[in-house]
């Protein structure tokens, strides 16, 4: 009876241990839509790309937003050796679609995009994006706002600290 019952402690232990994990699961940063060159239609000439794109925080989940004339210029993804070099050539992917095109950031790698058109690359119609490993953690805000509901980092602290008491509770409730 006494092995069973150690048994059992180190069950609830071990599930325990599981549900704090999930509990403590930390909230996610939601997708943000960047639109490269900073406007609705500024994947044009005569705009410092790289210059913006230093200015820019990129996480895997996020967009980008090409806004252009599609009759003017396209985006293409290229490697790193044809961004280096402005060849179109053996692209990965023709992001062009309508001149509103978006693409999304999948794989914590640096990304490379040209112009294909012309020899607008060379004029520095072109970017690479290179992704952060981690967002930054939530900071909190010095004002005090109130809100009608409570906010997913309000409901997400009860759910830790509920997890926490029932951990303890059960645990205790066991070793007795």
């Amino acid at each position: 009876m006494e092995g069973l019952q150690k048994n059992n402690q180190w069950l609830i232990i071990v599930v325990m241990v599981t549900m704090s994990v999930l509990c403590a699961h930390t909230e996610s940063r939601s997708p943000v839509l960047h639109r490269v060159g900073g406007g609705k239609y500024t994947w044009k000439p005569n705009v410092n790309f790289t210059q913006w794109a230093e200015h820019q925080h990129f996480y895997v989940g996020d967009w980008l937003y090409f806004g252009f004339d599609k009759h003017k210029y396209n985006v293409l993804q290229v490697n790193k050796t044809n961004y280096e070099t402005c060849g179109d050539k053996d692209f990965i992917e023709n992001v062009t679609r309508g001149g509103r095109d978006v693409f999304n950031l999948t794989e914590a790698k640096p990304f490379y995009f040209i112009c294909g058109r012309g020899d607008y690359c060379s004029k520095g119609m072109k970017i690479a994006v290179h992704l952060e490993t981690d967002p930054p953690p939530p900071t909190a805000s010095p004002n005090l706002t109130i809100s009608a509901s409570p906010s997913p980092s309000s409901i997400h602290g009860h759910l830790l600290l509920a997890c926490t008491i029932a951990f303890f509770s059960i645990f205790c409730s066991v070793s007795v």
